[in-house]
């Protein structure tokens, strides 16, 4: 992962002639795909011991659910939505919005404790979109996260304020026609 350097002085940690600021990457494409790309960037990561949290905000279907985690070695947690389907349409129970957005506070809120490094919001852009989780409450999110934190946001229909504030744009684009 790249890293900000921020100038000498401005830094939390005084014994340091810099700090690392961490960026926020966006992937997209015009479909729905899973990004293959980013899953292995947070393994890799994980494995080199850096603290990841990977958030699947609409892939359900196994009853996971932000209270049972998978654990994938020491440093890298993986959360789905308490969920009994893969979502792919706005029209939602209420019960499948109510996981939504208790997944969406959970996440900030283990952020917000500072154990992570990266954060993968798989999917962030469709449950913005479908009217789960607002738009206004991402932005905020993202202003306020812990400064050495790097965010990855994924999904099909990233909005153009997030597009905005990201420091790393990829779109994937399919080179051929079927």
């Amino acid at each position: 992962m790249v890293a900000q350097l921020e100038t000498p002085g401005l830094n939390s940690t005084p014994s340091l002639p810099y700090s690392v600021k961490g960026l926020v990457q966006v992937f997209t494409s015009s479909q729905r795909s899973f990004f293959t790309s980013v899953m292995a960037q947070a393994l890799r990561i994980a494995g080199q011991g850096t603290p990841v949290l990977i958030v699947q905000f609409l892939k359900g279907g196994i009853g996971q659910g932000y209270q049972r985690p998978i654990q994938m070695g020491q440093n890298l947690d993986w959360i789905r939505c308490d969920l009994l389907r893969f979502i792919d349409t706005p029209e939602l129970e209420k019960s499948e919005k109510k996981a939504l957005q208790e997944l969406w506070q959970h996440t900030k809120k283990v952020v917000n404790e500072g154990k992570y490094s990266l954060l993968l919001l798989d999917e962030l852009s469709l449950a913005i979109h479908f009217g789960c989780i607002p738009e206004t409450e991402v932005l905020d999110f993202l202003s306020q996260r812990p400064s050495h934190l790097d965010i990855i946001l994924t999904g099909s229909q990233m909005p153009q304020s997030i597009l905005d504030v990201a420091d790393q744009i990829t779109e994937i684009r399919r080179s051929h026609q079927p």
